[in-house]
């Protein structure tokens, strides 16, 4: 399979199966789709099809290239991973290997963001804390079920975890005095809208926690439209001091600032742009999913105004890496000389199989975006997975089970996308968010040609 686009003035080939990637003349651009059925195509038929644009002289040195990718296995690569898929999955679901948990420490929050999966924090049940003894159990249910694997993570989540921050500490205390005796280590994150953000949180997450993903949507009247505090008022100003306080604390490193886009804010380069400008250099801004009949819900007629934001903040990043102002788009990190494991390349983020979220009263689900579906309960940490027919469900899914997937260039990069984005759109943890789903395409084009700009520097 073989992807060919034009972007910022690059003919981009990207070779799906061999993941190599080529920058070509225009030449070499137009033969590669007439070369795939027949190399040996001779130049007055190749001259033919092109329509004269091309002497014979290009065309035989092209064809000659394109020839010369095809014997490295860089271009008209065969599928190698097709064959193996069945004993891959049966693997993965034999071995069932918990890699993470997402504790949620909080089901409460300070703010009321409209766009909350979660509702107002409480995943549409009851407001409560997890307790010591919940997570305590949590952790232990993680290194019992995480086999031979020594990295394990933690990501304390909410609602707002730094509501229940005595445990939060409580809980790294625990898991760094179990490191040694059970041959693990732990990497903890804390996800938070700073409003509790204190020093002394601060300083004990950059003791402990190997990440922190701070909530922050980009400008003041987009931030305090989807983001207000439960009295209503906006959270911008009282959250940005302590946002920019915890990244320069950090050095700029392991941490990112997360914010979420939707159809109030189409123009959401803006929004990234802003948060560099602030002084932030690891940004994500995600586009929203929910009930399509939400007004701030993203439409199909939004798509042209968003594919061009894309281009635009690519071309702008370029533009301030040359200059020396380093800026880190989340959704453009691509890695095209090792990337993903094939694990990862196949079937994503491991949800309900090596990833699982635990409520506070220790329930377990596939993950955060499933908490309160009743029918993705997997059970609970004191007994481990009782529901073994879904967790295999979810340890099944790969981008060749999905047929939204099969044939889509972009499917060893996004892993066949979220599960719960897909169940959420078609009600079918298989089935595809089309608008995410061709929002992603782009993210990976505009990837790639920013690894290309940046490599002629290099």
């Amino acid at each position: 399979m073989v992807h060919q686009y034009r972007s910022n003035g690059y003919n981009i080939v990207l070779d799906v199966n061999s993941g190599a990637v080529h920058l070509v003349d225009d030449v070499v651009y137009d033969l590669i789709p007439l070369m795939e059925e027949d190399l040996k195509a001779p130049v007055s038929e190749l001259m033919r099809l092109t329509g004269g644009r091309y002497s014979e002289d290009e065309l035989i040195e092209a064809a000659g290239e394109i020839r010369e990718l095809k014997e490295k296995g860089q271009l008209y690569a065969p599928d190698v991973f097709a064959p193996y898929l069945d004993r891959f999955i049966e693997r993965k679901v034999q071995d069932r290997v918990v890699k993470a948990l997402c504790l949620h420490i909080a089901h409460d929050c300070n703010l009321r963001c409209r766009y909350c999966f979660a509702g107002k924090g409480e995943y549409h049940g009851n407001r409560s804390l997890m307790s010591f003894e919940v997570g305590k159990a949590a952790l232990d249910f993680l290194i019992a079920h995480s086999g031979n694997r020594t990295n394990l993570e933690v990501d304390f989540f909410g609602g707002e975890p730094t509501m229940n921050f005595d445990v939060v500490r409580r809980l790294t205390e625990y898991g760094r005095s179990r490191e040694k005796e059970a041959g693990k280590k732990f990497r903890f994150t804390l996800t938070t809208n700073g409003l509790l953000l204190d020093e002394e949180i601060l300083d004990f997450a950059n003791r402990e926690m190997g990440n922190l993903v701070l909530s922050i949507d980009g400008r003041k009247e987009v931030h305090d439209r989807m983001r207000p505090t439960a009295g209503g008022t906006g959270s911008y100003d009282r959250i940005l001091p302590k946002l920019l306080r915890a990244a320069e604390s950090r050095n700029q490193e392991n941490y990112y600032v997360r914010g979420t886009y939707t159809h109030f804010n189409t123009d959401f380069a803006g929004d990234v742009l802003h948060l560099n400008d602030l002084g932030f250099e690891q940004i994500s801004v995600e586009p929203v999913v929910c009930d399509p009949s939400e007004p701030y819900a993203l439409t199909e007629e939004d798509l042209p105004k968003l594919m061009s934001q894309y281009d635009e903040l690519a071309q702008e990043i370029i533009r301030r890496r040359k200059e020396g102002k380093f800026i880190n788009f989340f959704h453009f990190m691509i890695d095209l000389s090792g990337g993903p494991c094939v694990a990862k390349r196949l079937s994503g983020c491991g949800a309900g199989m090596e990833y699982m979220a635990v409520t506070p009263e220790g329930d377990l689900y596939p993950c955060h975006q499933f908490v309160g579906e009743k029918e993705f309960l997997l059970g609970n940490v004191w007994d481990g997975v009782t529901n073994p027919s879904l967790a295999e469900e979810f340890g099944a899914l790969n981008v060749y089970q999905k047929s939204s997937c099969r044939d889509c260039f972009a499917k060893f990069y996004c892993s066949g996308g979220c599960a719960a984005n897909a169940w959420h759109a078609q009600g079918d943890v298989n089935g595809a968010y089309e608008i995410g789903c061709t929002l992603q395409r782009k993210r990976i084009e505009c990837a790639i040609m920013i690894k290309a700009a940046l490599s002629e520097q290099e």
